[in-house]
């Protein structure tokens, strides 16, 4: 098993998770959050359909960093799977600007579900 984080653009969801269900993962997790790559939080395209920046300034040495609102998905699916849902949120996310967003894979060593005590892929199926 691994699971897959991906940090995507806020308006990017809906499109992600229909196009994930198309694939058979109808399960996932979703943090809204704020953050930053290369483009500093710098404005411009990828500015979001919000234009509110959260500014914080660093007491050291008194500049701002702005920090775009975006959101991260995990999913945890079998190894022969994450290549589609791989190149799905690739697919749903791409637009060619900056800001569109990275994808991690990780191993996952167990998962239990709860509810009945089952473990390993049956957990999450």
């Amino acid at each position: 098993m691994k699971e897959v984080i991906a940090i995507i653009r806020r308006h990017r969801l809906q499109e992600t998770k229909a196009g994930l269900l198309g694939i058979g993962i109808p399960a996932i997790t979703m943090v809204s959050v704020e953050g930053r790559g290369k483009q500093k939080g710098l404005p411009g395209w990828n500015y979001e359909l919000d234009p509110a920046l959260t500014e914080v300034e660093e007491k050291n040495t008194g500049t701002r960093m702005r920090f775009v609102p975006k959101r991260i998905i995990y999913v945890v699916a079998e190894d022969e799977d994450v290549p589609k849902v791989v190149e799905t949120i690739i697919r749903t996310n791409q637009s060619g600007h900056i800001g569109d967003g990275r994808i991690f894979v990780c191993p996952v060593e167990d998962a239990v579900r709860v509810r009945t005590g089952e473990n390993g892929e049956q957990a999450i199926k």
